[in-house]
């Protein structure tokens, strides 16, 4: 029989760390959570100074008989869930849930799955931090107390299966707000003049306008334009300065939850709950060849990016034998936590640098493979030295007016060696100063000012990261919310607000002003690291908001009247009633339905136009999905027709054999293998200005 009983959350935790552990240890895993408020009912006491009512969560009972019974045979009792508030709070609920006040009980945190980290956390074991425990019993019942009342409200208003939240209703108006600007954006018209030079030798480089001997001009009209291009006519262009820099560009900190999440989705074009999933697995442990169940990063909810020392020797040590000397730095890099981040745990990194992405491919699944990657070479990165580059910088007056042109050449990679794109040099040709240029063309163009885009994944987590709303753990779920209750749906990879979320983000703006605050939500997130810091009693901050958060739903139940949704109407004709057919959203996103319901259930895939011909037979080209989820192009008629792509045709034909083309980035690719012709898109407007 174990002596002591190691308690975890996750089965993959409890077979990473069994190997690292005697026959002493007899490790087991309560799936999470074990105890939660209930689905049910508000399950908070607002009249006994808002104590929660906590329950066995459905589907826990036999797993909790279990881990009792073991509990009752062993000698003493470690706790080992993760190592943040939710993790601490986990542990708490263990503890009451399995009536172990008379047991020898220790709570033991590591921030990496190691030998050494788990060994480490037995000899530091600690009482269980009551302050983290409060700090998450008050996020939990604060959420609960928004999400339940607000969302009943929604309910009886507008339609069931609605929600809203302090993060999620942010999150929803931030894309909404985002929304607005664009729709109410006036273009605004400017110019630039580039002139296409060259030196003594014929070689040529392009020269920006900047503006007179006195300042630097904006181009804001054709008008203007012309009046500078009539006084460029038969002016010399001469070389008047030429500065020649060292530039050195430092490398990126490791990652924290949110830049790991936002780099994932910028590289690999994965959401961030994808990216968490199989962050969880990496940190959990993977079977990995000749080693077994290894975990291979630290902690995945961090917003520090600092790392061990231990990390930094062992990390230094690898840089100097696979690059050489010269690959690092002078000295420590040292990076600086933004804003409101707690500091509770290392940045994420490998807890073994020497494990390196290419010895352990075979090991892991694609996904896996392409993470761990990620996080292993930003983290040698931000060890190494900046780069170096050469930059030559030349002033060039024509008249009055000056142009200016930059080149630059990297002369020293650093940790580009490692992570980070390097771009081809664009270095200057050689120039003198007082040397005559010859103009070979003079080159205005109009341009118009372009809308804020969209947000995607990547850059709603950077807002709500920077406006301090949220924690690392949150911001993945909030994005998967918004999406589930079809508040906000992707067009492109970029996040786009439907009718209803509009509705309800209307809503919360007129009639919960606070909780779609931006500011309120970040104040109370400042307010609940004071919890943890043990500066706040916890019921206090839930104290101080109830009461007007009361006087505020009354009043709201009062006033908002109810909100009817039309769905959108389509010129699809139903073949069993005749109507016009609806968009309606389901589990797997958009799909038609007869608005005859229930009489008429008749319901069709939801298709979108590409806006292109089929090149076969003419017919619409329609934007399907396969079964997981990949985006490829077909005909509508098909299987008569068989015409299917995974890029996007494109409108034009190949204007050398003929055949249709294929959109593949920035350009438009024949699709004709044997022809292969490429054309770059042209992305910018010409204009009628005078040219030379």
């Amino acid at each position: 029989m174990s002596k002591n009983l190691v308690i975890v959350e996750s089965p993959t935790k409890s077979k990473t760390i069994k190997k690292f552990m005697g026959s002493d240890y007899k490790i087991e895993a309560s799936m999470g959570h074990i105890r939660d408020l209930p689905k049910s009912q508000l399950g908070v006491d607002v009249e006994n100074y808002f104590e929660p009512k906590y329950i066995t969560i459905r589907g826990k009972g036999e797993l909790l008989k279990t881990l009792r019974k073991e509990a009752k045979n062993a000698d003493k009792i470690y706790l080992a869930t993760d190592p943040d508030r939710e993790g601490e709070a986990i542990s708490w609920h263990l503890l009451q849930a399995l009536n172990l006040e008379d047991k020898k009980i220790s709570r033991i945190t590591f921030n990496e799955i190691t030998k050494e980290a788990v060994k480490r956390s037995i000899k530091e074991a600690r009482d269980i931090d009551m302050d983290l425990v409060d700090a998450q019993q008050a996020r939990r019942v604060l959420d609960r107390i928004v999400g339940y009342k607000i969302s009943s409200l929604l309910w009886k208003k507008i339609k069931g299966g609605l929600s809203a939240g302090r993060v999620q209703s942010v999150a929803l108006r931030i894309i909404c707000d985002r929304e607005e600007e664009i729709r109410n954006f006036v273009p605004e018209e400017y110019w630039t003049i580039d002139a296409k030079l060259e030196n003594s030798k014929k070689e040529k480089f392009i020269a920006k306008f900047y503006g007179n001997t006195k300042r630097k001009i904006d181009l804001k009209n054709e008008k203007q334009v012309n009046k500078i291009l009539d006084e460029l006519k038969g002016k010399k262009y001469i070389v008047d300065e030429i500065k020649e820099t060292e530039r050195a560009r430092s490398p990126y900190p490791p990652f924290t939850t949110s830049t790991l999440q936002q780099e994932a989705s910028r590289v690999l074009g994965i959401t961030t709950q994808k990216a968490m999933m199989i962050a969880q697995q990496l940190y959990e442990g993977v079977n990995i060849k000749g080693e077994g169940t290894v975990g291979l990063i630290s902690y995945i909810r961090t917003d520090s990016v600092r790392i061990s020392d231990e990390a930094w020797e062992r990390c230094k040590e690898f840089v100097n034998e696979t690059y050489g000397k010269e690959y690092l730095p002078k000295r420590r890099p040292v990076y600086k936590t933004k804003g409101r981040a707690q500091d509770a745990h290392e940045a994420i990194r490998p807890t073994s640098v020497v494990r390196t992405p290419a010895s352990i491919k075979e090991s892991l699944t694609n996904d896996q493979f392409k993470l761990y990657k990620l996080i292993w070479e930003r983290f040698v990165a931000s060890q190494m030295s900046p780069a170096i580059y050469h930059v030559l910088s030349v002033k060039i007056s024509a008249g009055d007016y000056i142009f200016k042109a930059a080149g630059s050449q990297i002369i020293f990679k650093g940790f580009l060696e490692v992570y980070g794109n390097i771009k081809e040099d664009d270095m200057l040709p050689e120039l003198k100063e007082k040397e005559v240029l010859k103009l070979n063309k003079i080159m205005p163009e109009q341009h118009f000012t372009q809308p804020p885009s969209r947000y995607s994944d990547a850059a709603l987590v950077k807002t709500l990261e920077e406006i301090g709303v949220g924690r690392p753990s949150t911001y993945a779920p909030t994005l998967s919310t918004i999406l589930a209750r079809n508040y906000v749906v992707k067009e492109k990879k970029l996040l786009c607000p439907t009718e209803l979320g509009e509705t309800v983000n209307s809503v919360m703006k007129e009639y919960f002003p606070n909780i779609a605050d931006m500011n309120f939500t970040a104040d109370m997130e400042a307010d609940l690291d004071k919890v943890e810091e043990g500066e706040l009693n916890w019921k206090d901050i839930i104290r101080n908001f109830y009461p007007d958060f009361e006087k505020t739903l009354e009043s709201a139940a009062e006033k908002m009247e109810k909100v009817e949704l039309k769905p959108e109407e389509t010129d699809v004709i139903c073949e069993k009633c005749g109507r016009h057919m609806v968009v309606k959203f389901g589990r797997y996103g958009k799909f038609l339905a007869c608005p005859g319901y229930p009489e008429c259930r008749n319901t069709k895939p939801f298709l979108e136009e590409a806006g292109v011909d089929c090149p076969l037979c003419g017919g619409k080209v329609l934007i399907k999905k396969t079964k997981k989820g990949r985006v490829y192009y077909g005909c509508e008629n098909n299987p008569e027709c068989e015409f299917m792509t995974w890029n996007k045709p494109a409108v034009i034909k190949c204007p050398i054999c003929g055949s249709y083309m294929l959109e593949k980035g920035n350009k438009v690719v024949c699709a004709n293998e044997k022809c292969g012709h490429v054309i770059e898109k042209d992305k910018k407007k010409t204009s009628s200005a005078k040219k030379k």
